[in-house]
């Protein structure tokens, strides 16, 4: 009789840059795809991975939790050090954990946070290529917390759906956005927080080129709140570019025992 299967749980950690989105593609430039060859190498059987949150092209995370089925048992620390060792560069599990069998990446997930790192500044990024947003033109940051504030709640948030998305329901909750600067006006990066039960498809990228708008005085805050209400995603702003959106990482109950936050948490500008 065969060994019944191990659920672990692994939280990853990548750069989007190079890669086609987290979901796997025929063509295998996913990040997903490249874990699981990663896997496959370490425990020796092909395995397949579900994550808690899909990110698009480009879109960084901090800790990317997934689940899997494995044929074999392994000591946590060597499921981070030996898969790592058939990872890329931008690609690294931060930690592992064996979890129950009802334990499910995406369906045990209480929520999930997003952050976009945002630079404020007339000189285009450099270092921070691929790594952070870029405006020329100041912000207004109590215009934007207006704005923010009237869509936090429960919502049908169709307005800032992508036309592909596959969700089920456009109704979620944005528990909050939270919007600081660090640094100085016209030299330093905001940060823009958001937390939700559940995402649509771009629909962080949607709200934040609506986010912009206000800050640069093209829409007032209270346009927001008429986007929302429209259902409409052809009046709200173009979507905004991946680049500087972070997917934080899913949160569960207390009972599972996971890892809330990895070091590049620190890290991030």
């Amino acid at each position: 009789m065969a060994a019944a299967a191990t659920r672990v749980a692994l939280g990853v950690a990548y750069r989007g840059q190079a890669y086609d989105g987290w979901q796997s593609q025929p063509g295998g430039r996913t990040v997903q795809d490249r874990l699981e060859r990663a896997l496959a190498l370490f425990i020796g059987a092909p395995v397949r991975t579900l994550c808690a949150g899909r990110t698009d092209a480009g879109v960084h995370a901090l800790n990317q939790v997934v689940h899997l089925d494995s044929p074999v048992r392994r000591d946590e620390f060597s499921w981070v050090r030996g898969t790592n060792r058939h990872l890329p560069a931008d690609i690294a599990v931060q930690w592992c954990r064996e979890v129950s069998d009802g334990f499910h990446a995406r369906a045990s997930a209480r929520g999930r946070r997003y952050r976009f790192v945002l630079l404020e500044s007339p000189v285009r990024p450099a270092l921070e290529t691929g790594l952070a947003g870029w405006v020329f033109r100041p912000l207004d940051g109590e215009a934007m917390r207006a704005a923010a504030a009237l869509i936090v709640g429960e919502h049908d948030f169709s307005a800032f759906r992508a036309a592909e998305c596959q969700a089920k329901s456009p109704v979620k909750t944005l528990r909050s956005i939270d919007i600081a600067l660090r640094g100085q006006s016209l030299a330093g990066y905001w940060h823009f927080d958001f937390d939700a039960n559940a995402f649509l498809h771009h629909m962080v990228r949607n709200i934040m080129g609506c986010l912009v708008a206000v800050g640069s005085g093209r829409r007032s805050p209270a346009w927001l709140a008429e986007v929302l209400a429209s259902r409409r995603r052809d009046l709200a702003a173009p979507t905004f570019p991946p680049q500087g959106l972070y997917f934080v990482g899913p949160y569960y109950d207390a009972c599972h025992g996971l890892p809330t936050a990895t070091a590049a948490m620190q890290w991030l500008p």
